[in-house]
């Protein structure tokens, strides 16, 4: 996936937010905002070319209040999907939060 092509479509008017991910942001405290803040600035650490109904990837990403947060956005129809999103488990990932442990 083309990470530019992820930041030019994270804008309000094309983003599409799923039921998903309201409902696990509101659980987890994590905001719009610092959803586009991740997305903006962060990096694709994994891509999940196959999954449907669209392409898509997870990005890390740091807030402006330093929150590491893992933000998994699909592509389609020339819109930005954003599917869920959640502050990676250290039992579950590197100490960068970069790679899955096995």
């Amino acid at each position: 996936m083309d990470v530019e092509q992820i930041k030019m479509l994270c804008q309000d008017v094309t983003i599409e937010v799923t039921q998903h991910i309201l409902m696990r942001c509101q659980q987890r405290n994590i905001t719009y905002e610092e959803i586009k803040e991740v997305i903006r600035k962060g990096e694709i650490i994994e891509e999940y070319p196959d999954d449907y109904p669209y392409p898509s990837c997870l990005i890390l990403g740091l807030t402006i209040k330093g929150r590491r947060i893992h933000v998994i956005v699909g592509i389609g129809e020339n819109r930005l999907w954003l599917i869920t999103a959640y502050e990676p488990d250290p039992e579950q990932w590197d100490s960068e939060f970069r790679i899955r442990k096995e």
